[in-house]
């Protein structure tokens, strides 16, 4: 049994489902990437598996637990921690107060997973005492995940992290999440940049209009024509 399963989910938003029937896992220490066309229901997946949207059908369970009725909070003191697209850094603060605010939950000491964010991202170290709004794009996306890394998630949620960035810092990005993963987190992550993300995934689920279109390891998906074709580019 995966670490993370989201099994048979179904549901929408009002009374139109998005999803149909949509399967998603992922095991501590993997990389699992969820590409698609827009429109797909990539992000409402994501939304689902983290309890912001109600099921109509389906179930999702963390190590072995359902969770499926449980409020996102509560999924947070769970283990799990999600990093969305827009509006994921409080601006006005500095980032070490956006990384103090990621540890909320916590009522023990928290220096040390703050050293290892700064491991993780030196630049960060560099700029803890300004302000996060005057950071670039990649930089504040890197305020965004180690933030949610204070919790010490063993399921971490990205929603596009690489929206927005150049090339060399998605690269960058996708290097600081493959060292994320090999200390044992499972990492689950929608991305725009089909290509790219399956290049470092574990598995791909390839969701085409709410449903599961190709589920495989990346590099399979990579390789198979029609993958390529319909969502590669060729």
């Amino acid at each position: 049994m995966s670490y993370l399963s989201g099994d048979n989910m179904t549901g929408g938003y009002g009374g139109a489902d998005i999803l149909h029937g949509c399967n998603i896992s992922v095991d501590l220490g993997e990389i699992a990437v969820i590409v698609g066309p827009n429109g797909a229901g990539k992000s409402t997946a994501m939304k689902a598996i983290f309890g912001m949207l109600d099921l109509r059908e389906g179930s999702v369970t963390l190590n072995g637990e359902e969770i499926t009725g449980l409020s996102p909070q509560d999924r947070v003191a769970k283990g799990m921690s999600f990093v969305p697209q827009t509006n994921n850094v409080f601006t006005t603060m500095t980032v070490e107060e956006n990384l103090e605010m990621g540890a909320f939950i916590r009522t023990d000491d928290i220096s040390a997973t703050m050293e290892q964010v700064y491991e993780l991202f030196p630049i960060l170290k560099d700029k803890r005492n300004q302000p996060a709004g005057e950071l670039s794009g990649g930089q504040r996306q890197q305020v965004a995940v180690g933030r949610a890394l204070m919790t010490q998630p063993k399921l971490l949620m990205l929603d596009e992290p690489t929206a927005g960035v150049s090339p060399i810092v998605m690269d960058e990005l996708f290097d600081r999440i493959i060292e994320v993963a090999k200390a044992g987190i499972a990492i689950l992550m929608v991305e725009q940049n089909a290509r790219q993300a399956l290049n470092i995934a574990d598995k791909g689920y390839v969701l085409v209009q709410g449903r599961n279109g190709y589920t495989d390891t990346g590099e399979a998906l990579l390789a198979n024509p029609e993958v390529r074709k319909a969502f590669l580019g060729g």
